[in-house]
């Protein structure tokens, strides 16, 4: 069951959309959650929601291996809302019908209203929606009314104000329906009479009590990295039991410019938590000598991460539970089922955790079923700087997947100042966007940036001398998620003026190149 008196159903159906929905209800500071479109009306039912949202999805209503709704769902007397296929399931499990349509109907759409509508009042009568699909609602249900159509789609939307049901066949979800917001907040404040409750500090709160009353008076660790995650856990734990949380930072070597120095000023100074801090650079350099191979790079970092942090927590008397920064995507595709991608029920992460023999802690997770933007939230309302709460998208084996080849220390340094240069210019050139725009995340934004140092050598000139000297590569993508992404059209002069950095500043180094290759094909990373 939830714990929350609020709380928003999502069926998820394997929609490309799924986690959206979620994070959009969440916007309006309502609670939603993705559970499994296949769940049976009993089960759904212990969870007491206050409304339920059928995803979208891939598969056709009538293939035979579709996914279904349980039809009793739509029958527990909570408002219902569904997008394209969630539309689709629910003329289908009461009585329309939904056929193929002879022209696909994909991308902005032209919607028109028609008559009374709850969900879409307020809109224009005229406004452009996103779609993706083939088959649509030919027959309403009874007792449902159509309420909208494209020049494509006939019912492009329908709903039925004594059942409080209501679909779409367009995505309200996705930024493109420009109004889709707007539809939300019809649904979740006008017909659920819901409260925009879900907030920073009723978060915070209600995450203390949880914290407290799971680990009483005993011992907490934690393996800090000084990314988001680990520092949002760190801070939101220390609230809650003080001095009974214990940090170990175990520092590799492979962290960028001043990065371990903030975990020490944050954590150390600023919040006064028990910090053990692991000096294990000497370590991992042995342990990387003549290394080239990715996989074998982290297969050898990940699992000596552990073992340090093994070493140092059995040094600790009394200790029974290891934090961890696990957030909320992490959950949902780790419980993802083979069939149909969709969303399972949680899953511990302690089969992902290399316990030694004869150890054993329990887990905490707080972070388990917030979404990566809401833990950022949550660290600034925590008192983090922001310089750790926005930091950039960075690896667990660090600057040494951005070497490509052998790491040794020298090349490290290189990287490492190179990648500064990368950080100063782009954090600049961020913040002149942010002051024009006003959003911390407008499309030219660059979402993650930094440096690559390839294993090769090329002819310069410096000084009126020729050089063999090293090459850097700067990669710098927009992206909201990670899963695509395309290079930044970066100004040209910002572009020079790191190129003209790297080379005056760095040692060594005699060439600059900007990877222009979007994902796909290429990933973000190097390796």
């Amino acid at each position: 069951m939830s714990s929350h008196s609020q709380f928003v159903a999502v069926l998820d159906f394997g929609a490309q959309y799924g986690q959206l929905i979620a994070r959009r209800v969440r916007e309006l500071r309502v609670y939603s959650e993705l559970v499994p479109g296949d769940i049976s009306a009993n089960e759904l039912a212990e969870l007491r929601p206050s409304a339920i949202i059928l995803s979208g999805g891939p598969a056709s209503v009538y293939a035979e291996d579709a996914p279904k709704v349980d039809p009793d769902v739509l029958g527990l007397g909570v408002p219902v809302l569904g997008f394209c296929y969630g539309h689709q399931l629910i003329a289908s499990a009461l009585g329309g019908t939904v056929g193929h349509t002879e022209v696909g109907e994909y991308g902005p759409a032209e919607l028109e209203r028609m008559g009374h509508s709850r969900l879409l009042h307020g809109t224009p009568g005229e406004q452009t929606v996103w779609m993706s699909h083939r088959d649509a609602v030919q027959q309403v249900p009874d007792g449902f009314v159509v309420t909208a159509q494209t020049p494509i789609c006939a019912v492009a939307a329908m709903e039925c104000d004594e059942r409080r049901i209501y679909s779409t066949q367009f995505h309200p979800e996705v930024r493109h329906s420009r109004y889709g917001m707007h539809m939300l907040e019809n649904f979740l404040f006008g017909v659920c009479r819901l409260e925009p409750t879900w907030t920073m500090d009723s978060i915070i709160d209600q995450k203390v009590a949880e914290i407290r009353a799971k680990v009483g008076d005993k011992k907490v660790i934690l393996a800090l990295s000084g990314g988001v995650d680990s520092s949002v856990v760190a801070a939101l734990v220390h609230r809650a039991v003080g001095d009974q949380l214990t940090c170990v930072f175990v520092n590799h070597g492979m962290l960028r410019a001043g990065e371990p120095e903030m975990v020490e000023e944050v954590f150390r100074r600023q919040f006064n938590v028990p910090l053990v801090h692991v000096h294990a650079e000497g370590r991992y350099a042995r342990l990387l000598a003549g290394v080239t191979d990715p996989e074998e790079k982290r297969r050898r970092i990940g699992s000596e991460f552990w073992k340090v942090f093994f070493e140092e927590a059995q040094k600790l008397d009394g200790v029974e539970f290891l934090a961890q920064g696990t957030i909320y995507p992490d959950v949902i595709e780790s419980g993802a089922r083979k069939t149909g991608g969709k969303a399972s029920t949680i899953k511990s992460h302690h089969n992902l955790i290399p316990f030694p023999e004869g150890v054993r802690f329990d887990l905490i997770e707080p972070l388990d079923h917030f979404f990566k933007d809401e833990v950022r939230e949550l660290g600034v309302a925590l008192g983090l700087p922001e310089a750790m709460v926005y930091r950039q998208p960075f690896p667990g084996p660090g600057l040494a997947i951005r070497i490509i080849g052998e790491v040794t220390p020298q090349k490290l340094d290189l990287l490492r100042a190179a990648d500064q240069v990368v950080r100063e210019e782009l954090d600049a050139y961020n913040e002149r966007l942010f002051r024009q725009t006003g959003e911390r995340n407008s499309e030219h934004t660059c979402w993650q940036y930094f440096a690559v140092l390839p294993d090769m050598r090329s002819v310069g000139v410096m000084g009126d001398e020729r050089t063999y000297g090293r090459c850097v590569v700067v990669r710098a993508v927009e992206s909201s998620d990670a899963m695509t992404a395309d290079w930044a059209k970066l100004p040209y002069e910002v572009i020079g003026r790191i190129s003209s950095r790297i080379v005056g500043e760095v040692p060594g180094v005699n060439r600059v190149a900007y990877d222009v290759t979007p994902k796909p094909p290429a990933t973000i990373e190097w390796e």
